[in-house]
């Protein structure tokens, strides 16, 4: 199978979100014996929710020796419940729509914080509006059929991407590291590739 028909078969393949993705793996038998029964995978998602006004808060103040650990565990939670839903079978319909919601307000706001001052207005509105429209996909396509869509692959390795990119970033202008200014934004074309790929294969 060549690289054309890997990617046309993964752009109308939906994928079982029970299915564990790799990384799912190593958390299983490092972070997630750790955390008690009781506490549950969409409890990580709201926790997200309430993180993502303070590093917002951080970012606006320019306390960036916060802001950095503080944007990459609230983005970690991210790996976190969806690993924790799907090794202990407690994968709701709330969870899949409403935590790649939860990641996109994070990256989104992020991306307004610094992208459009530290690099370009428009590069940060283009990641924007990429996003925007995986969400407004994502609602069309749940009022048209009634089904939550899952993250696929193509989503995964954004979301990867965009933490990366937004921490490249923020270590540049912490640490005054101009080259990573342009590592961050190679990055996020990189994001953006595969952001387009999600949108097209109907995964968040």
């Amino acid at each position: 199978m060549n690289l054309k028909d890997f990617l046309q078969k993964k752009l109308h393949e939906q994928r079982d979100p029970k299915k564990p993705y790799p990384h799912d793996y190593i958390l299983k038998y490092s972070i997630l014996p750790l955390i008690p029964r009781w506490i549950l995978p969409n409890h990580f998602t709201i926790l997200r929710f309430i993180l993502t006004p303070i590093v917002f808060w951080l970012l606006i103040t320019q306390n960036y020796t916060m802001a950095i650990p503080f944007f990459l565990f609230t983005a970690f939670t991210d790996a976190i419940d969806g690993s924790l839903a799907r090794v202990r079978h407690q994968i709701t319909n709330w969870g899949t729509f409403y935590d790649p919601v939860a990641d996109k307000i994070l990256i989104s706001g992020s991306v307004l914080l610094i992208v459009f001052q530290h690099i370009n207005p428009y590069f940060a509105l283009l990641i924007i509006l990429v996003e925007l429209l995986i969400v407004s996909g994502a609602i069309l396509r749940r009022k048209q059929d009634k089904r939550i869509i899952s993250a696929n692959i193509f989503g995964k390795t954004k979301m990867v991407l965009q933490v990366a990119a937004v921490t490249f970033l923020l270590i540049a202008i912490w640490a005054g590291a101009d080259l990573f200014i342009n590592v961050s934004v190679a990055t996020f074309s990189l994001a953006i590739t595969f952001a387009i790929l999600s949108l097209f294969s109907y995964g968040l």
